[in-house]
């Protein structure tokens, strides 16, 4: 029969024997761990550091004469600069509006050679040469042209922020349709747009957003200024008639 201290030995034996096998199996949790985690410290370090981003130089402003409202602009201005922040920051010639900066608004739209365009969205140098009309040279020696009396009349307007780019854009209206061009609801493209329908209105407007909504009135002011327009060539062509 055993001894007590026989037992003793015994178990004191066997608890040698395990703390090799527990600090082997530590060992080895730490080793797999090391391994593991190896590769993204290694691919940390293999990243490069991103290069400084560059400034870019600074261009030079060059002249650039501008036509506008019939007065001559000499301006200096680099070549990037749009023709709407030329109007408004150098020509001082706030009537044209900045809305969205991206052509979608219309509220800056001007006339150039009597084409309407949105002036956010082209250079300034580019229309060296070119008539520009703005709303500020719609008016003639002081009096109002026959489509801002018509927006006044017909209360085509809440805010105003948008309505010097609506003025343009209809007095460009008011030429195109006179000339003959013809716009996406013209029943037939191939030949001249008989009448100015209010579906041809709003077609034709469509690139000028009004936020007030205030849409069937300026309907109403275009159309109304196409009918006075007409009634007044239909006058003119009788008193040429009778004095021929």
């Amino acid at each position: 029969m055993a001894t007590r201290n026989e037992c003793q030995d015994s178990g004191d034996e066997a608890a040698v024997l395990r703390q090799p096998s527990r600090r082997r199996f530590l060992q080895s949790a730490a080793a797999a761990a090391t391994v593991g985690a190896a590769p993204h410290l290694h691919a940390q370090t293999q990243n490069p550091a991103a290069p400084p981003a560059r400034t870019p130089e600074a261009v030079p402003p060059r002249p650039v004469a501008l036509n506008v409202n019939g007065r001559a602009y000499a301006l200096q201005l680099e070549p990037r600069v749009t023709l709407l922040d030329a109007l408004r920051e150098y020509a001082g010639l706030m009537g044209t509006k900045k809305g969205c900066d991206r052509g979608q608004c219309g509220a800056c739209t001007v006339l150039a050679n009597g084409r309407r365009i949105n002036s956010c969205l082209t250079l300034a140098v580019m229309h060296e040469g070119e008539t520009i009309t703005t709303v500020e040279g719609l008016a003639s020696n002081g009096a109002l042209s026959p489509i801002q009396r018509a927006f006044i009349e017909h209360d085509a307007f809440q805010c105003g922020y948008c309505t010097p780019g609506q003025l343009c854009s209809a007095t460009a209206l008011l030429d195109e349709f006179r000339n003959g061009t013809a716009s996406v609801v013209t029943a037939d493209v191939r030949r001249r747009p008989i009448k100015l329908s209010d579906d041809e209105i709003r077609e034709r407007m469509s690139g000028n957003i009004c936020r007030c909504g205030a849409y069937a009135n300026i309907v109403a002011a275009i159309r109304a200024t196409h009918k006075g327009g007409a009634q007044n060539a239909s006058v003119d062509a009788v008193t040429n008639r009778d004095n021929a």
